[in-house]
């Protein structure tokens, strides 16, 4: 993978530009406050790199809000934070109108839509869980197992402080497989809106030896046939359908190593 080191550079310095309004039912002012700009990690989560939101907010809502969640809504829909920031953009935006207009609310949470974050400890677990729910899927859950805390630490950090470097100085290991073989599974969540993730057994080579490649998932978890006008996105890159799955894995997976797959239909 060492040629392709600028890939994953690339992939890591994705970023979204977001715009954030206080939800007016919660705003104890006048006149409306002013929006919040930032610029978001794609592969980050929204209970990351939301502090500076919050606490702009904090001034303008009344006393009994002080310590509520605050949560974040994109055109009507709840945005569940447990999923990174690029997928909830793709899913949700694409790009269509930039900045990505979102609303942070701190009242009426949608306990029927979304899990609770009231920590950064829980963002922590859930991430931890799904590096070694992939490792499992690769490797037999054998790397992350014989790794010491210290370096699921340096994982964590290396994400929450954006340092490539030190993230990539221990996840090149979950990475490593061998060109005959690939992985032994390939960890994939393919998105649709308004439903559940799919997340199936697959693996990078067929019996004969033929590399799997995207169009083969699609063709075989997808519940409707794909139309032309349809959008496979992943990082935000529409990619070519005849790329094989073993070398997205390596290149094109978020932190917490799965392969996230936004299908957006022209349906949707």
């Amino acid at each position: 993978m060492a040629e392709d080191r600028e890939i994953l550079r690339e992939v890591w310095d994705g970023r979204v530009p977001v715009c954030v309004q206080l939800a007016s039912e919660d705003c104890n002012t006048l006149s409306a406050p002013d929006p919040y700009y930032l610029m978001v990690p794609r592969l980050s989560y929204f209970p990351l790199v939301m502090d500076k939101v919050r606490k702009h907010f904090l001034r303008l809502i009344s006393q009994d809000l002080q310590e509520a969640e605050m949560w974040l809504e994109s055109d009507g829909m709840p945005l569940k934070w447990h999923y990174p920031v690029g997928v909830l953009f793709d899913l949700h935006c694409g790009g269509a109108s930039l900045p990505w207009a979102l609303t942070a609310h701190f009242s009426h949470f949608p306990e029927q839509d979304l899990i609770r974050c009231p920590t950064r400890e829980v963002v922590e677990s859930h991430f931890m869980s799904s590096l070694k729910e992939a490792d499992g899927l690769k490797h037999r859950g054998q790397i992350i197992t014989n790794m010491q805390s210290k370096d699921h630490k340096q994982l964590w950090m290396g994400l929450c402080n954006d340092k490539f470097d030190q993230f990539w100085a221990i996840n090149r290991k979950l990475m490593e497989s061998t060109p005959e073989e690939g992985f032994k599974f390939i960890p994939f969540r393919l998105h649709c809106p308004f439903q559940a993730p799919i997340q199936r057994l697959i693996r990078p080579l067929t019996e004969d030896g033929r590399r799997v490649t995207l169009a083969d998932l699609l063709l075989e978890f997808l519940s409707v046939p794909s139309q032309e006008g349809d959008r496979v996105m992943i990082q935000g890159i529409e990619v070519p359908h005849d790329t094989p799955l073993q070398w997205l894995s390596e290149h094109l997976s978020h932190p917490d190593n799965f392969l996230h797959i936004c299908y957006i239909s022209v349906q949707s």
